[in-house]
């Protein structure tokens, strides 16, 4: 942390969604581990099934010559997201991750740390159901070094996402 900058200020989508989460009264843990980003390797520190954990990455699709939308689009850790799917949902007309700096601008935090909830406007959240069916989901809570274990039920509830099937 530079000089100066308090915890709040390092980790800002971490804050909000701490707050989010006791505001709605959710239930969940904390769970503190070695740095790590990738969704296997860090499944593993934390000790949770693969298809508990959520995989977030953001999407771009064109929607014409001049617009682009962009998706968080959520699946279980065992699964691949299905971009033309994703595309064809949508109707655009090309479709690709987006750049990392997009990303983490959109999602408020670096690549291996994007939450599975939406707080820019830019960004549509979309969930497969498949993730849903876990009674708890874990995630990396916008930070490399913590990690979340939230019910899923009340993840829902928070996020309110758009549930689509875009696994392949």
């Amino acid at each position: 942390m530079a000089t100066g900058e308090t915890q709040t200020e390092a980790y800002p989508a971490y804050e909000r969604l701490m707050a989010d989460l006791e505001t709605l009264g959710a239930r969940y843990r904390v769970i503190e581990h070695e740095p790590e980003g990738q969704t296997e390797l860090v499944s593993a520190l934390r000790g949770n099934e693969l298809k508990a954990a959520a995989k977030c990455i953001v999407v771009m699709v064109k929607l014409g010559k001049k617009k682009s939308h962009y998706v968080l689009a959520v699946v279980p850790g065992d699964a691949r997201v299905d971009l033309n799917g994703i595309k064809e949902l949508l109707g655009g007309s090309y479709v690709a991750f987006a750049d990392k700096a997009r990303a983490e601008e959109l999602a408020g935090s670096v690549s291996g740390t994007v939450l599975p909830v939406s707080y820019h406007e830019q960004l549509e959240l979309i969930v497969d159901p498949k993730l849903l069916e876990v009674p708890e989901l874990f995630f990396n809570a916008a930070r490399l070094d913590r990690s979340l274990a939230l019910v899923t039920e009340d993840y829902v509830r928070l996020a309110q996402p758009r549930i689509e099937t875009i696994t392949s």
